[in-house]
């Protein structure tokens, strides 16, 4: 019935699941700057610190998509 290849199941973790893992961080992040009052500059420190990493994942992404065209 369902006929699903451990590289598919991978796939869809990889993409789908780190994808709205890091909206829900991000989610967070904007959470704990309104909920610190920090402001304008504030909440940019806080996202460049708190999810500044995320970018070498949708980095990642792009490239492959740009190498495989």
């Amino acid at each position: 019935m369902w006929q699903i290849t451990e590289e598919q199941f991978a796939w869809f973790g990889l993409t789908v699941g780190v994808t709205a893992f890091m909206l829900y961080m991000l989610f967070i992040v904007l959470q704990l700057a309104w909920a610190s009052k920090a402001g304008k500059f504030g909440t940019f420190v806080i996202f460049l610190g708190l999810a500044f990493g995320m970018l070498g994942f949708v980095a990642k992404g792009i490239i492959q998509w740009w190498l495989d065209t």
